[in-house]
């Protein structure tokens, strides 16, 4: 009997260490599942951490290159191509972020792509530095060429406008003038001689005669000669065949026009001119030669 109870006991404990370890199995079985579900799902949460950064890195590049951008229009057409080709990538990758879940390979991509991109980004603002900088240099260079050349072209013109004053200067110093002169009125007789009248009536014709101021500086040989007459009502006497002419800086009508060759030797000039009728009065006798006014004499007829 007491065999039989020792062996009845010893099967019980059995039982209950056989029950122990299959509740120790189970424990452990749980333990294990319950680290791999933490495990995935710490995985999970690092993949989608790194996903929410991986996407605000691209904001961040896409706000730096759009900063760059807002100075497309003074671009090379490599550099355009350039902004739009990292544009285009980071649309891709863009693309990529928004996919339900990233494996591991995938996200490891992404991550190398993107730190290419920030690469690429940096050296691609870098030269667009570069640029404006060359370009406010050639800004400098292009005002300071401006500034010479209106300085140069200021004095071009100043240079230009005292050699015209010392032109105008040279020509009136070498326009030759009237050292003396006198008019007298003359009557034409049957046989041709000439006699001096001082009657309106009988004048026919006057003789200028005039000297010319020794001029160094004035060219020997022939100059032109217009006369001007102005009656005692003060009109200028215009024959048929007179025509105008220009001294003193203003166009002129001449009364009646001939030449003289000047030598600077201290000759005697006199000009003729025939008109009738005379009138009573003083009448003025204006010469001019070369431009400016030569000198002027009157005479007076009764």
């Amino acid at each position: 009997m007491e065999n039989q109870s020792g062996q009845s006991q010893k099967k019980n404990s059995n039982v209950i260490y056989f029950l122990i370890a299959v509740v120790v199995a189970l424990l452990g079985t749980d333990v294990y599942l319950y680290m791999q579900k933490n495990k995935s799902d710490t995985k999970i949460v690092y993949q989608n951490d790194e996903k929410t950064r991986l996407q605000t890195e691209l904001d961040s590049l896409e706000a730096q290159i759009e900063q760059v951008n807002l100075g497309r229009a003074k671009m090379s057409t490599e550099m355009q191509a350039k902004n739009d080709s990292l544009r285009t990538k980071i649309k891709v990758l863009r693309k990529e972020l928004a996919k339900g879940k990233l494996t591991v390979a995938e996200l490891s991509h992404a991550q190398e792509d993107i730190k290419q991109l920030r690469y690429f980004v940096t050296k691609y603002t870098a030269d667009l530095e570069e640029l404006k900088k060359e370009n406010t240099n050639l800004t400098v260079e292009r005002d300071t060429l401006k500034t010479n050349l209106a300085s140069v072209s200021e004095k071009a013109t100043t240079l230009e406008k005292k050699t015209q004053e010392l032109d105008a200067k040279v020509k009136e110093a070498s326009a030759i003038k009237v050292g003396s002169a006198d008019v007298v009125a003359y009557k034409i007789k049957n046989s041709g001689k000439e006699v001096e009248e001082k009657k309106a009536k009988n004048a026919q014709k006057i003789k200028i005669n005039f000297t010319v101021a020794s001029n160094t500086v004035a060219e020997k040989g022939l100059h032109d000669v217009y006369v001007r007459v102005i009656d005692p009502t003060g009109n200028l006497i215009t024959p048929a065949d007179s025509g105008t002419f220009s001294a003193d800086a203003q166009d002129l009508q001449y009364t009646y026009k001939t030449a003289i060759d000047f030598k600077d030797d201290g000759s005697g000039y006199t000009i003729d001119w025939l008109y009738s009728p005379f009138q009573k009065g003083t009448y003025t006798v204006i010469l001019y030669a070369d431009g400016y006014t030569m000198g002027k004499s009157s005479f007076t007829l009764k």
